[in-house]
């Protein structure tokens, strides 16, 4: 006899309900945590380009960056500042990135989201590597400072690396920066540029 055939259409009803919310259940337990799993880290000191996007202090359009500066993920070895990623506004020169006037010493701050295993830290400088801090496979804290030194004057692009010990990724951040700008006196820097004759022929020429 087929019990499921007595059953009232209330009790059919309930047995239904059941049924589909255990299939939730274990779709939600089986299901991946994208958020978790877009979670890793970003410098936000000086800001980085990401930053900046997700500050608000820049006035174009980030596209979905401004909403995960921690996600410029991608394989290593790459050296754009998305890393290839699909977060290629912070690949555009041309933009008016915010330029954060620094010291010839700089202390650079990753906020951690997600504490991978790391292999190392890169930071090059207009292309030029400059320095790299070996983790050995280490869990880095909340909140990760490295510090370079001796920095040439003048506007500069630092390019980092957060190279992922167990898998093949890597996150990347590019940071704008001026060492030492905005120090010397506007007439210093045309003497230096062309020479004090030619400066001294300007001005007088605008005094006539």
């Amino acid at each position: 006899m087929n019990r499921a055939r007595t059953l009232s259409p209330p009790a059919r009803l309930l047995l239904s309900a059941l049924a589909a919310l255990a299939l939730a259940a274990a779709f939600l337990v089986t299901a991946p945590l994208a958020p978790q799993a877009q979670a890793h880290g970003w410098i936000t000191n000086p800001p980085s380009r990401a930053d900046h996007c997700a500050s608000g202090t820049v006035d174009f359009d980030c596209g979905g960056l401004q909403y995960e500066p921690q996600s410029v993920e991608a394989p290593k070895g790459s050296m754009q500042c998305s890393g290839g990623s699909g977060f290629t506004v912070v690949d555009d020169d041309s933009l008016p990135w915010p330029r954060t006037a620094v010291g010839s010493d700089v202390t650079f701050r990753w906020q951690i989201t997600a504490r991978h295993s790391t292999s190392t830290w890169e930071y090059f400088v207009d292309g030029q590597l400059v320095e790299t801090v070996d983790d050995g496979g280490a869990q880095p804290g909340a909140t990760v400072e490295h510090t370079l030194s001796g920095l040439p004057a003048g506007d500069h692009t630092v390019f980092a690396r957060w190279n992922i010990a167990d898998t093949a990724m890597a996150f990347y951040q590019c940071v704008d920066i001026t060492v030492g700008g905005g120090s010397a006196p506007a007439a210093v820097d045309a003497v230096a540029q062309h020479g004090l004759p030619a400066v001294l022929g300007t001005q007088a020429a605008r005094a006539l």
